[in-house]
């Protein structure tokens, strides 16, 4: 899932039948013998959409491997080690983009999305993605998966939503397999070679990647040691650039860039992770400290979240990724001082310390207190007047309570809440939106069942 994955690119849309048959650039043999050229795939600017006449270097039809029409006799167990959609809670992916920090949370959301598939339905698991930019909401997808008979997985759609200053800019890159002619399209091979090709969204010139497998059987640096069994594939996108990812088993998609520039990787995935025993009593203390620096951040907190960090990585193994992240935030926190520079470290402080906890805690309790922190930095918002980041946290909630509703007990006075914060945060009432924030808190704090 790179920056991007959801760029819709307008243009003339393919057949399912064109799909099928392998329709794609490059040479492919005739039954005749003669070699003749196949559908050409126009490179798209990125920039303006426009179509240009040059056609991207696919390869060769015979290279493909998703050629063939996907049997879906159980869809939602999706047990594909390189894609484990359905085993897999959630996974904490963090690095930079455009000397950013930039940090995603991949959800595996409650219940399944009917998609109809050359007329018959599928039912989809649904992913949620939501990208965070500098601490602050920047993209959103549902993304719907589902796995085939011989254990491959396909891509069904997604749902997009991309942010401007905490509203929705636009929905480009959303698609959906059966509408608008757009085919099922093959995320993961069963049993993937070096070499195999296959077309991750294959509706040229609406939204195409053609995916390579160039390795396979790696070992990898995982969060909590080695990782054996990875891939390396080379992406190729309808602008004509090219990406190398690595898949690792029990994580998907685990990482895309470098170390020294635009990075996305995996922190930590549960249940692969998850760790038994009870929470850190270090960790603990370091919550609290970096709930301390959010509320109120300044010298003095700063020292405590330092204290605390140094006491609790030196007692605990800590994800490389997470490490840096820490170190980088901390860092700009206290150079920023108490004023409102501090807002976006202090924030990305305590969003690394509650990753930190999903290692020992269920997925719901942490989520729990995730909607705590965005309550808590929409007050900060609110009292600020800064519409856009109170727009965005209102979101940010929205997202986790998709996540958690449907555990609490006491679901209805959250959504209702929700609703009029809402409402309130898109009429640009800042004055509601502080009145309402300590209602919506106290409701967190009665939820049950999580």
């Amino acid at each position: 899932m790179s920056t991007n994955r959801h760029i819709l690119l307008t243009g003339v849309s393919v057949t399912a039948a064109a799909f099928l048959a392998g329709a794609c650039s490059g040479a492919a043999e005739s039954t005749a013998g003669q070699t003749e050229r196949s559908a050409c795939v126009h490179v798209v600017d990125e920039d303006t959409g426009r179509t240009g006449g040059a056609c991207l270097p696919t390869a060769p039809p015979a290279d493909r491997v998703d050629r063939t029409e996907p049997r879906f006799t159980h869809p939602t167990k999706i047990t594909n080690p390189l894609h484990p959609t359905s085993e897999v809670t959630q996974t904490i992916m963090g690095g930079q983009v455009d000397g950013k920090p930039f940090r995603t949370e991949v959800s595996l959301l409650p219940g399944t999305k009917t998609i109809q598939v050359d007329g018959k339905p599928v039912q989809a698991r649904i992913s949620q993605y939501a990208a965070f930019s500098d601490g602050r909401i920047q993209e959103v997808a549902l993304d719907w998966y589902a796995q085939a008979d011989d254990d491959s997985v396909w891509y069904l759609g997604e749902d997009v939503f991309n942010y401007d200053n905490g509203v929705v800019a636009d929905t480009d890159g959303t698609w959906q397999a059966g509408r608008d002619k757009a085919p099922p399209a093959m995320i993961m091979p069963a049993d993937p070679e070096k070499g195999d090709v296959y077309r991750p969204e294959n509706l040229p010139e609406i939204v195409f990647e053609e995916v390579t497998v160039r390795a396979v059987d790696q070992t990898v640096d995982g969060p909590y040691g080695k990782i054996e069994g990875a891939m390396t594939v080379r992406e190729l996108h309808m602008d004509g650039s090219t990406e190398d990812k690595v898949f690792a088993p029990g994580y998907g998609e685990f990482s895309t860039g470098t170390k020294g520039g635009d990075l996305e990787a995996v922190s930590l995935a549960v249940p692969t992770d998850a760790k038994p025993g009870p929470v850190p009593p270090r960790l603990t203390a370091l919550d609290r400290a970096a709930v301390a620096a959010h509320e109120s951040p300044g010298a003095a907190a700063v020292r405590q979240v330092h204290s605390a960090w140094d006491a609790y990585r030196a007692s605990d193994a800590v994800p490389d990724l997470l490490e840096r992240q820490m170190e980088r935030d901390l860092v700009a926190l206290e150079k920023a001082g108490d004023g409102a520079q501090a807002m976006d470290p202090a924030l990305r402080v305590a969003q690394n310390v509650t990753d930190l906890r999903v290692r020992y805690e269920s997925v719901p309790m942490v989520d729990r207190d995730r909607l705590a922190l965005w309550t808590r930095q929409l007050t900060i918002d609110a009292k600020a007047g800064n519409e856009g980041g109170a727009a965005g946290d209102v979101t940010a909630l929205e997202l986790v309570w998709e996540r958690v509703s449907h555990d609490a007990s006491n679901a209805a006075p959250v959504a209702m809440d929700l609703r009029k914060l809402r409402s309130a945060a898109d009429a640009k009432d800042m004055a509601q939106l502080r009145q309402l924030a300590p209602e919506l808190a106290e409701r967190i704090v009665e939820l049950k069942g999580l």
